[in-house]
């Protein structure tokens, strides 16, 4: 029980690696507010979890007030707030002629700015239990790929806050800030979104060695063992970090044999 009593807020966690984390952390002894935007799919996951353990909150987190409002929940509900988990996001494709100014205020809302007005609004509360933040990016964090532009700068910036927070909130109040940058994961959304672009009913049984050398994509669960450590107190006074959970090097990676012959 490596999150046994700890309060934990986890934004987007009414379906895929949200929901896992949650799942995870309840199975850990934590006590969860959950949060999404499908009310229905909410009520199904606070029902699996069973009251005692879980609370839900269903808004927008770029809403006026709902950072208030999720920490709000968690004190009214459980008395106190141990952790973060940032992971409610926007995942879309965009690239240099698609990606207008307002797509991308509205990509950054969602994926940097609410989660840092949440780790500010959440700050005090976390300075009393000496808790934790985990955001959850994207290996697109570094660069991305051409059609994620939008997605990728979010995440990025993300990850400079996390390594940012991480150093000053933890020198000044205590507070540890991570951040899991995942690849590719295998979500109920994310089958959708790519059946939507053209891709087989089972395109992820027959994913090239280039994306998937293990031969299969990431599980929300394994994602979900990370956040799980770095929200326990088994990974000491780590803070700062990015966890990346990845199947290949995103710097320096041994050419595949795809690419032998290639000038790129």
């Amino acid at each position: 029980m490596r999150l046994k009593d700890k309060v934990i807020l986890v934004t987007g966690s009414y379906t895929g690696i949200g929901r896992a984390i949650a799942r995870r952390c309840v199975n850990e002894g934590a006590k969860v507010v959950l949060n999404g935007l499908r009310e229905e799919l909410g009520q199904e996951l606070l029902q699996e979890l069973g009251t005692d353990n879980a609370v839900h909150l269903t808004i927008d987190i770029t809403e006026e007030h709902a950072p208030e409002k999720l920490i709000e929940k968690a004190i009214d509900s459980f008395g106190k707030l141990d952790a973060v988990v940032n992971n409610a996001a926007i995942v879309a494709s965009s690239n240099i002629d698609t990606t207008t100014v307002p797509y991308l205020e509205r990509m950054l809302a969602v994926n940097t700015v609410a989660p840092f007005a949440i780790i500010q609004t959440a700050l005090p509360e976390l300075k009393k239990t000496k808790g934790c933040v985990v955001n959850i990016g994207s290996i697109n964090s570094w660069s991305g790929e051409p059609n994620l532009l939008a997605y990728s700068i979010s995440k990025g910036a993300l990850m400079t806050m996390s390594r940012n927070l991480g150093d000053s909130l933890m020198r000044d109040h205590g507070v540890r800030v991570n951040q899991i940058n995942p690849g590719w994961v295998l979500t109920e959304n994310e089958k959708i979104n790519q059946r939507k672009q053209g891709k087989v009913e089972d395109w992820y049984e027959k994913l090239p060695n280039v994306f998937a050398p293990a031969k299969r994509i990431f599980y929300p669960e394994e994602i979900a063992e990370g956040a799980v450590y770095l929200l326990s107190d088994a990974c000491g006074p780590v803070s700062g970090q990015v966890l990346e959970l990845e199947q290949f090097p995103m710097i320096g990676r041994n050419p595949p044999k795809e690419w032998e012959g290639s000038h790129l």
